[in-house]
């Protein structure tokens, strides 16, 4: 297959195997990682099978603590209080079934929650008798105040925990996280932040966020193996905090280290080197542009603007935000459609065409439900302009076509 010239990717894609023929618009999902960190994920994979104890046993502390050290220098926190999980759905799983939570208790998160997260609130609240509070921040919207006041309009004496996306799934917003979980811990509220897509994506300093509890992936911005993410938890929460599989460390007699890290350090036999490439991947971004990780952060929000520019302007409608609230991360509305959704997936009937007859990769979504229909757009510094001015052209013929055939 010949794609279209101006799809052609950028040099930068020689780093990464992705498939030449597609058109890949959507890091945001799952990351991609470069051939670099998995050539030696590869290396690291090859030793547990050669000597298995010596690996996951005698090993294996003295292998994820530089990793973690790492890490946590990246983030903005001391190693101690960041510990690795499979990814930040379960750092928000884990969080939320350790809490003393009570019948009466609120946990309020806001409606552009992830859907899964929200779907670990629901369970937490059905067991204990909680009840989950929904803050209603508007969208297209023009200000953070906005945000602020959606959050602060919705807490009564009754909450006890705020939900909140560093950066929006659905519709790819940077929302306040530090200036509202320091004003909620005023009021003796925590915050857990569903962080899933800001490492990488966002310069962190965990320490001064004001965050009780903070997850995020490390298989998205960080372009490490899939399979890695932090859960990072404030000294004075960590006393009771279990991971969702206990195992040898709840019982350890060791004092050497924190009942936090000897509880999450080893859960059972898994495959640990996506922890262990972390380091790796961070160097690999941070020699891609002279700046380092901040240069490589900026790149990918100049492209998010510009590929939302060129969309808006296509399809002659307005950004739903402004750009202090967008980094590498942004949606655009599209008109509704009557058209149902495609396959077990659910997929929208426009990623379908844009998959089928282009060999386009971009999340079409309904939000929340067919209320509102989005494209997002998620670069990362294999992508170029060209591909975005590309996918403007070819969204507005199909929307056309979408129109004439309706």
């Amino acid at each position: 297959m010949v794609l279209d010239p101006r799809a052609f990717p950028s040099p930068f894609a020689a780093h990464w195997d992705l498939d030449p023929e597609v058109v890949f618009l959507n890091h945001g999902s799952f990351g991609a990682c470069p051939r670099a960190v998995l050539q030696l994920q590869q290396e690291l994979r090859a030793q547990p099978q050669q000597e298995p104890v010596r690996f996951l046993h005698r090993e294996l502390e003295a292998r994820l603590d530089p990793a973690r050290e790492e890490l946590a220098r990246t983030v903005g926190c001391a190693a101690e209080d960041l510990v690795f999980v499979p990814n930040a759905t379960t750092g928000v799983n884990t969080v939320l079934a350790s809490l003393p939570l009570r019948s009466g208790d609120e946990i309020l998160c806001t409606d552009h929650e992830y859907n899964a997260c929200r779907n670990a609130l629901e369970r937490v609240a059905a067991r204990c008798g909680a009840r989950i509070v929904t803050a209603s921040v508007p969208f297209p919207l023009q200000s953070v105040q906005q945000v602020v006041d959606a959050v602060f309009a919705a807490v009564t004496p009754r909450t006890v925990l705020l939900l909140l996306d560093h950066v929006t799934s659905p519709t790819g917003l940077v929302l306040p996280v530090g200036p509202i979980a320091q004003a909620l811990a005023d009021r003796g509220i925590d915050t857990l932040v569903d962080g899933a897509h800001a490492p990488g994506m966002l310069p962190l300093d965990l320490r001064t966020l004001g965050a009780a509890y903070y997850t995020g992936n490390c298989h998205k911005w960080l372009c490490a193996p899939k399979g890695s993410a932090l859960l990072y938890v404030r000294r004075d929460r960590q006393q009771g905090l279990r991971p969702l599989a206990i195992s040898h460390g709840a019982n350890s007699p060791r004092t050497d280290r924190s009942r936090f890290q000897l509880e999450f350090d080893f859960t059972g036999t898994a495959d640990v080197t996506p922890f262990l490439c972390v380091p790796a991947a961070l160097r690999f971004l941070g020699s891609l542009l002279p700046g380092g990780l901040p240069a490589l952060q900026a790149h990918n929000r100049e492209l998010t603007l510009f590929g939302r520019e060129r969309l808006c302007s296509a399809l002659g409608t307005p950004p739903p935000a402004p750009p202090d609230l967008i980094a590498g991360l942004g949606s655009v509305v599209l008109p509704a459609s009557q058209e149902p959704p495609v396959g077990p997936l659910g997929l929208d009937p426009l990623q379908v065409r844009l998959w089928e007859r282009h060999r386009v990769e971009v999340p079409v979504m309904r939000w929340p439900s067919p209320a509102v229909r989005l494209l997002r757009v998620s670069p990362q510094i294999y992508n170029t302009s060209a591909q975005y001015e590309w996918l403007a052209e070819l969204v507005a013929a199909e929307l056309r076509a979408e129109r004439c055939a309706g």
